[in-house]
């Protein structure tokens, strides 16, 4: 999409990693790359805390039950998390977040809000920036991949960051913000659970729009 700056009264980012925990596990042990990862507890007791991209064509996810994930993917490698690494990785990121933001907003060790207004002089536009923070992020943290939407709000950025996981970078000029968000499925609804998609389908509410 065009990023024209004239159309662009602010610029916010939502920049969020892809599979962190997964991700993080799959950088320090070789032997788990390209390879369905769960990561949670050994036993069949508690949830999957982060499913590895090569997990998910499984129908495994976050805060899934661990046997029926088992089930589901046989042959995932199971990982006890290590949030004392994960912490320390988080500790990597949100440092590039703060060379390219005045004000970063963690939401978790894996996320945050930029407010990227004011910086289009030191990165580029829209576009440029996202890029720009992309390679950053990559480069130190020694190949992790993290996806990145922009747009004039919160709220867009949010749901732009997740449009083209995972490594994706989704630009939203404010001036079709609207006309982006209206054909995508309420699945995408910032806040909105599985419940409540539910019950939104039930009503004949189908896309954002």
């Amino acid at each position: 999409m065009n990023d024209a700056l004239h159309n662009w009264d602010r610029i916010v980012a939502h920049a969020d990693m892809d599979s962190f925990y997964a991700a993080v596990e799959q950088l320090d042990d070789p032997g788990l790359r390209n390879r369905p990862v769960l990561v949670g507890p050994e036993s069949n007791r508690g949830v999957v805390l982060t499913a590895s991209y090569e997990a998910r064509p499984f129908g495994v996810g976050s805060a899934m039950p661990m046997a029926r994930a088992r089930k589901l993917c046989s042959g995932a490698l199971v990982v006890p998390p290590r949030f004392k690494r994960y912490r320390e990785v988080s500790g990597m990121i949100m440092a590039v977040f703060s060379d390219f933001a005045p004000v970063v907003e963690p939401l978790s060790l894996d996320e945050a809000f930029l407010e990227m207004t004011g910086s289009e002089g030191l990165f580029g536009g829209p576009e440029a920036m996202g890029r720009q923070l992309k390679e950053a992020v990559r480069a130190a943290t020694g190949g992790l991949t993290i996806s990145v939407g922009l747009s004039g709000t919160k709220y867009v950025a949010k749901v732009a960051s997740g449009f083209a996981k995972p490594d994706g970078l989704t630009v939203v000029p404010p001036a079709v913000a609207r006309e982006w968000l209206a054909p995508l499925p309420v699945s995408k609804l910032w806040g909105a659970g599985r419940k409540t998609q539910a019950r939104l389908e039930e009503m004949g509410l189908k896309t954002i729009g």
